[in-house]
């Protein structure tokens, strides 16, 4: 159990590495800033999608909520689950 509470935190992390990234603007595409931003997007992008089919983004800015509520899940579900 060990390894999927090891896995799950690093998910985690990674949802919060893509929100972060997400406040800049998008580089050229040729540099490691932007293949970061990408593998992040392709990690992040089979969860959260499903959830954004939901959730659709709020307000005049388009607000995506689906992150903090994955994020949210995975804290107080999936961890206790798996790492008590």
């Amino acid at each position: 159990m060990t390894i999927l509470c090891d896995i799950a935190t690093i998910y985690l992390y990674v949802i919060v590495a893509r929100v972060i990234v997400s406040w800049f603007p998008m580089p050229s595409p040729n540099s490691v800033f932007a293949s970061a931003m990408n593998i992040l997007d392709r990690a992040t992008e089979p969860v959260l999608a499903p959830v954004r089919r939901l959730i659709p983004p709020i307000g005049g800015m388009g607000l995506d909520l689906s992150p903090l509520i994955v994020l949210l899940v995975i804290q107080f579900v999936i961890l206790p689950l798996l790492c008590s």
